[in-house]
C-alpha cells in the first residue's frame, strides 16, 4: 500500500499544529487516472459519498417513474441531511405516498443535526424518530424500490434483492469487484472499493447524458437532481449544499463519514474521490475545495470556499487563532 500524501495542515501561532494526510484521485471519462495523490489503490468504505450509486436501482427498476417521484425527491434519495423541518417533512410525505410510515424505515432514530428542529423537539418533549435520521431520504428510496419489486420488508439485509441490485450497480460502475462490505451508521451495507474506483464511478456519472442507456439516463438525472436541489442533499451551512450553490448547479458533490468526499463534474467529464486518513471532515472539505478550484469549477474567493480553505479558526471570544492551509507539495 502506498503512503498517504500530506494534504491539509492546521497552523496556530505561526507553528504547525496538525497535519492531515490522505488519498485523492481525478479520473476522466475513459476511467483513466488524470492525477492522483497518495495511493489510488487504497481500499476504503465510501460511506455516504456513494449514495448516488445506491440510488441507481431506484431509477433503473422503474420504481421512481412508477411512483411519480420528482427530481427533488431523487436528490433527497442521495441525502445526508441534517433533519431540518423540510427534510423531516419530505421523508414523512414520501412514505405516506407509498402507503407506509416511519416504522417501515430501518435506519434508526438520532437527534437532528439542525438546531432549530432539535430545540423544537426539546420544547415539545418529543424524542427524535427515524425521519430525523440523516439517511431517511436514502431509506425512503430503498422502500420505494422494495415496494415496486414486492420484496421483503428487511431491505437492509445484504441478501435482500435491493441490496443485491445495489452491489451489482456499484461494482459495474466502479469497475471493481468489491472486496467486502461493512454496515453503515444507517444499518445498510456499504461496499468497499478503491479511491480510484470511486473516482472512476464519479467520472462515469459525469459523462452520462439524458438520451443514453437506462443507466446513463439514471446517472444523468441523479447528478442534475443533486446539483439543482442542494438543500435536499445536506442543509443550510453544510459543505455539500453551500459549495454546490457556489458552483451554480454545475457540479454535484457528496460527503461521506470518516472524511470521504466525491465530485461529479459534467462540463469537464471528470470525477473526483478523496479520503483523509484520520477521518477529519474539516480536512476533506478543504482538500475538495482546493481540487475544485484547481480544476476551475469553483471560485476559491467565494464565501463558501473561503469558509473551508483557508478556514480561519475562531475561538469562543471571536478571535482568529489559526487557519487551515494546504500542505506544501499538495497541488
Amino acid at each position: 500500500m502506498g503512503a498517504a500524501a500530506e494534504m491539509v495542515q492546521l497552523w496556530r501561532g505561526g507553528l504547525l499544529e496538525s497535519t492531515h494526510r490522505g488519498h485523492a484521485v481525478i479520473c476522466d471519462d475513459s476511467g483513466a487516472i488524470v492525477e492522483a495523490w497518495g495511493d489510488p489503490a487504497r481500499v476504503i468504505f465510501p460511506r455516504s459519498s456513494c449514495k448516488m450509486l445506491q440510488a441507481l436501482p431506484l431509477l433503473e427498476t422503474g420504481a421512481a417513474d412508477h411512483f411519480g417521484l420528482t427530481d427533488r425527491q431523487v436528490a433527497f434519495a442521495c441525502a445526508s441531511h441534517q433533519g431540518e423541518a423540510l427534510h423531516v417533512g419530505a421523508a414523512s410525505q414520501w412514505l405516506a405516498d407509498l402507503g407506509l410510515g416511519e416504522a417501515d424505515l430501518r435506519c434508526g432514530p438520532h437527534e437532528p443535526l439542525d438546531k432549530t428542529e432539535r430545540d423544537r423537539l426539546i420544547r415539545a418533549d418529543e424524542a427524535p424518530c427515524q425521519l430525523h435520521n440523516n439517511c431517511s431520504g436514502k431509506h425512503s428510496g430503498f422502500l420505494t424500490v422494495t415496494k415496486h419489486l414486492k420484496a421483503g420488508a428487511e431491505y437492509v439485509e445484504v441478501d435482500h434483492p435491493l441490496q443485491k441490485a445495489v452491489k451489482a450497480a456499484f461494482e459495474e460502475v466502479t469497475g471493481e469487484d468489491s472486496p467486502g462490505y461493512g454496515i453503515d451508521g444507517c444499518s445498510a451495507p456499504n461496499f468497499a472499493t478503491s479511491v480510484a474506483g470511486l473516482a472512476r464511478a464519479m467520472a462515469v456519472f459525469a459523462k452520462a447524458g439524458e438520451s443514453g442507456s437506462v443507466r446513463e439516463r439514471a446517472m444523468h438525472r441523479l447528478t442534475r437532481a443533486m446539483a439543482t436541489y442542494p438543500e435536499m442533499v445536506a442543509g443550510e451551512g453544510r459543505a455539500c449544499t453551500e459549495l454546490m450553490r457556489a458552483m451554480g448547479g454545475r457540479v454535484a458533490i457528496k460527503t461521506g463519514a470518516e472524511a470521504v468526499f466525491v465530485a461529479i463534474i459534467p462540463e469537464k467529464r471528470l470525477g473526483i474521490a478523496l479520503k483523509i486518513e484520520d477521518g477529519n471532515s474539516r480536512a476533506s472539505e478543504a482538500a475538495l475545495v482546493a481540487l475544485l478550484a484547481r480544476i476551475g469549477v469553483l471560485d476559491a474567493a467565494s464565501p463558501a470556499a473561503q469558509k473551508r480553505l483557508p478556514a480561519p479558526q475562531i475561538n469562543c471570544r471571536g478571535l482568529e487563532v489559526g487557519e487551515l492551509r494546504l500542505a506544501e507539495g499538495f497541488l
